[in-house]
């Protein structure tokens, strides 16, 4: 006979979205579960996302510096070597720790793990079976979906898990890999094309569109594009994989029109789906969209009563913080608060060398839109922090209503990129002026200053450049 259960919330996944969402209702007062298949807690972000990701990005730009940058310093060191398999440790060590983070906040707010699969049943009850086949019926009155998204693949190219890959092997490849190509110019493919560019791989990037970073502003994703050019990687743009085949050691990629390319490894970087399989959803009539997401309501509940989703499940970017938003507004939400998640001011960044960063409008949307604006772009060249550091590939690009000067985006390509559009997400929210920011003091030498130059030259009146 199966152990039963019974809770206020359980929450179907640990991700960003799932462990928040749990946390937060069981600060509310919730007796709360979560449920996670996985060894460890923490989700495709924490085990083979984001955070080996960014540890590995960390890595491969410390050993590119000592190779090649570090001398301009007057740092004169023999050429490093490469340790591959301390590096590896290094991220899984990384991830491991995060992941028992996650733990201790379970019990830290008495969030009940239980450790399996789960399938739900219908309002109110869902099945969990463990490794060991023994299963747990669980009755619950809210029940929360969290369970992510996976990589998508392509019917010509099946996955090998060791030469045909998706992103969860590139993170844990053995050796470097001799030529790399990288099906896909997102932000996905292109962070771990560099990672491995960096580290010796040969990496050639294929992308269908005319150029990387689709739906991102276009000038300032073609700028990125020439820098990791000037990197070393290889760009094919219009380019249509038609099939792909491994003969040992070695891949061919035919594209359509009839060139071939051989190389050592494959990655397949064409997006990410949402993760609902095994979850009984069709039995018992959850509705998706045409996306395959999951529809659901203000509360983030589905047409099913009590049974709610969010994250890379529903519509919107498939992006961590995302979640992790959704997830304190569902669980205050739950719990008679009011919390809305400000969809328009949610940054997006990419890890490259150097980094983008970006949140509100392109220029493109706006001209769609036929809104009128002003642009101010500010060069790293100009900025005495980035001289003093070598870091001057790159810009601040804010665009304003014309007639309000209200900031509608802002896209920035340089180093901290990541770190300084924060001021602007601030600023957005409190719906300032670029003339507002530009009256701010920012400290001297900081590369926060390109943000405040960016906003003067809005109104054409730049120190600096």
């Amino acid at each position: 006979m199966a152990e039963e259960k019974q809770f206020d919330l359980t929450v179907i996944g640990s991700g960003p979205g799932g462990y928040v969402a749990s946390i937060r209702a069981a600060q509310l007062g919730l007796k709360v579960a979560c449920i996670e298949k996985a060894p460890s807690l923490g989700g495709t972000c924490l085990r083979v996302g984001c955070i080996p990701s960014k540890a590995l990005l960390e890595s491969s730009a410390h050993f590119m510096f000592a190779g090649k940058q570090l001398a301009q310093h007057g740092v004169v060191v023999e050429r490093p070597k490469l340790d591959l398999n301390r590096m590896m440790k290094r991220k899984q060590q990384t991830v491991n720790m995060l992941g028992k983070g996650v733990e201790t906040l379970f019990k830290k707010n008495k969030v009940e793990l239980i450790c399996g699969t789960a399938r739900i049943l219908g309002s109110g009850s869902l099945e969990v079976e463990s490794a060991d086949n023994t299963s747990t019926l669980v009755h619950s009155k809210h029940i929360l979906i969290a369970t992510g998204s996976q990589p998508v693949s392509l019917p010509s190219v099946p996955f090998d898990g060791e030469r045909i890959v998706s992103s969860a092997e590139a993170l844990s490849f053995e050796n470097v890999p001799e030529h790399l190509v990288v099906i896909g110019g997102g932000y996905i493919g292109l962070e771990l094309g560099s990672v491995w560019k960096r580290l010796g791989s040969r990496v050639t990037v294929l992308e269908m569109r005319p150029q990387i970073f689709p739906g991102m502003d276009g000038e300032t994703a073609l700028e990125a594009q020439r820098i990791l050019h000037r990197q070393g990687l290889e760009f094919q743009f219009g380019k249509k994989v038609t099939s792909a085949m491994r003969n040992g050691d070695q891949c061919q990629i035919a594209l359509e029109g009839g060139d071939t390319i051989e190389c050592s490894h494959i990655l397949v970087a064409v997006g990410r789906k949402p993760f609902l399989e095994g979850l009984g959803l069709d039995s018992i009539g959850v509705e998706l969209d045409s996306e395959g997401k999951v529809q659901v309501s203000k509360g983030f509940e589905t047409n099913i009563p009590g049974i709610y989703a969010l994250g890379d499940l529903v519509t919107g970017p498939m992006l961590a913080h995302k979640a992790e938003e959704e997830a304190v507004s569902f669980a205050e939400t739950l719990c008679g608060e009011t919390r809305s998640v400000d969809y328009q001011h949610i940054p997006s960044v990419v890890y490259t060398h150097p980094e983008l960063a970006m949140v509100g409008a392109t220029e493109e949307s706006l001209k769609e839109a036929s809104t009128a604006y002003r642009k101010g772009v500010f060069h790293f060249r100009a900025n005495g922090r980035a001289r003093a550091s070598g870091a001057v590939d790159g810009w601040v690009k804010m665009l304003a209503d014309e007639a309000s000067d209200q900031i509608l985006g802002v896209h920035i390509l340089g180093e901290n990129a990541g770190e300084l559009i924060h001021e602007i997400v601030v600023a957005m929210k409190f719906k300032a002026t670029s003339q507002d920011l530009a009256r701010i003091c920012h400290a001297h030498p900081t590369f926060s200053e390109t943000v405040k130059e960016s906003a003067l030259a809005v109104s054409d009146r730049t120190i600096h450049s």
